[in-house]
């Protein structure tokens, strides 16, 4: 699959000896298709392994994470599929992940996305039921035969978060290394109650975000779908270079 060019650019201004911690970085994505290839155990090991070289304060390392294939991950995609589907109001997320009152700019980049996702699909302004479908396959880890689970004590503070944050963004960077994919989703967080005894997650610890990890599915429509960033002249200020 051809990468955008404003992608293809970017990795052709970084010096070519170095070029693979760039294509690493830049085609790191949220994969919606995953095909069934089965990721051996080492791969997994290794790749948590090389998130854990993360940065954190003080090097306390506050992250956990709890890997799962097979029919431990069938049995979590059935009990959540089933938990989403008749009974989610009796769920909550045990933290705020989006903050409460929307605002510019970040509503609209919000909306971007979700209307360029829905539009790869084929899904048109609403047509709510197939917008629910679309969000209910995030239960089904989009197919994705390796399920990561990152939890925090809840004792930890904002900057333990922010170091999980970095776990988790080193390990999806990570699995590029070995030609996978990632989908990072707090979707999950909703139905900590059903996961945690799925997996033996000691109930204080806060379910901070589940990763789907697998092969992309070339075929999948909604892998055709790249988002875009922001350019660095909205974001960043250079000062004392002498330019």
């Amino acid at each position: 699959m051809a990468l955008p060019s404003e992608i293809a650019n970017l990795i052709a201004r970084t010096p070519p000896d170095a070029r693979a911690t760039a294509e690493a970085i830049a085609t790191r994505r949220s994969v919606r298709g995953f095909l069934p290839t089965p990721v051996p155990r080492e791969t997994v090991a290794t790749i948590i392994e090389l998130a854990g070289r993360a940065p954190s304060g003080s090097n306390i390392q506050p992250w956990r994470v709890y890997a799962c294939a097979g029919t431990v991950r069938d049995d979590i995609v059935a009990a959540v599929l089933k938990a989403h589907r008749t009974e989610p109001e009796q769920h909550r997320e045990a933290y705020r992940y989006y903050p409460v009152d929307w605002r510019e700019p970040y509503l609209a980049r919000r909306r971007a996305t979700g209307w360029g996702l829905y539009g790869t699909l084929g899904i048109a302004k609403g047509d709510k039921a197939a917008m629910a479908e679309q969000h209910a396959q995030n239960f089904t880890m989009f197919g994705a035969p390796v399920g990561l689970f990152v939890t925090l004590d809840p004792d930890m503070e904002r900057g333990s978060w922010l170091d999980c944050g970095m776990f988790v963004q080193t390990l999806m960077i990570a699995a590029r290394a070995f030609g996978l994919d990632t989908c990072a989703q707090a979707a999950w967080c909703r139905y900590h109650a059903v996961i945690k005894p799925q997996l033996s997650i000691p109930e204080p610890e806060i379910l901070v975000c589940g990763v789907g990890l697998g092969h992309a599915d070339p075929s999948a429509r909604a892998n055709a779908f790249w988002t875009t960033r922001e350019p660095v002249s909205r974001y960043a200020t250079f000062a004392g270079f002498g330019d």
